[in-house]
């Protein structure tokens, strides 16, 4: 009888990592969709249109995902064993903190959590776009990381790019997209 692999297993961290990324590649392509839409007048109006009321279930989506994004930097620190970098705790502090205020936005209905909820978001994004920058390129890390837990590490690198920060950075995008797309609900 083959024993069954653990939780830290090769094979269940490969699925584990692919199934984040893909999340991660599915979330930023939905939120590049949202945010493109919002940006012309005539995107804006059908989101609208399509957002009549329901303001209050988009900000339970991106609620959704910051829970799943926050589960899932709590899953590689404290399950697989990961220490997260100084520029990874950055994005947790942007991350952490949505997980109550888009909560509280969505049992409320309160479509001016954008107010609070999208510069989270978008210090957060800003913080993974330049941490993916320096794993590719380290030249350009102007951080004072530590020795023993770089930043320009790679713990993950599913589909031979999304690392960890990358799925940070989908996650603060859709979830930006989605609170400015539930703004649009004027009835929330």
């Amino acid at each position: 009888m083959v024993p069954k692999p653990g939780v830290n297993s090769p094979v269940n961290l490969i699925a584990m990592n692919r199934s984040f990324a893909a999340l991660a590649l599915v979330s930023a392509a939905i939120g590049l969709l949202l945010l493109v839409a919002l940006a012309f007048p005539s995107g804006r109006a059908r989101l609208a249109q399509e957002v009549g009321g329901q303001g209050r279930t988009v900000l339970a989506f991106a609620w959704v995902v910051s829970v799943i994004a926050t589960g899932g930097s709590l899953y590689y620190s404290e399950i697989v064993g990961f220490t997260p970098c100084l520029l990874c705790w950055y994005q947790r502090i942007a991350m952490y903190p949505l997980v109550p205020v888009l909560g509280i936005a969505a049992l409320t209905g309160d479509v001016r959590s954008w107010r609070y909820s999208v510069p989270l978001a978008a210090i957060g994004l800003a913080i993974a776009i330049y941490h993916v920058t320096i794993q590719f390129r380290p030249a350009l890390e102007i951080t004072a990381c530590l020795e023993s837990v770089p930043c320009t590490a790679r713990y993950v690198s599913a589909f031979g790019f999304v690392s960890i920060p990358v799925m940070a950075g989908g996650g603060f995008l859709l979830i930006s997209a989605l609170v400015l797309t539930a703004r649009l609900d004027r009835w929330g």
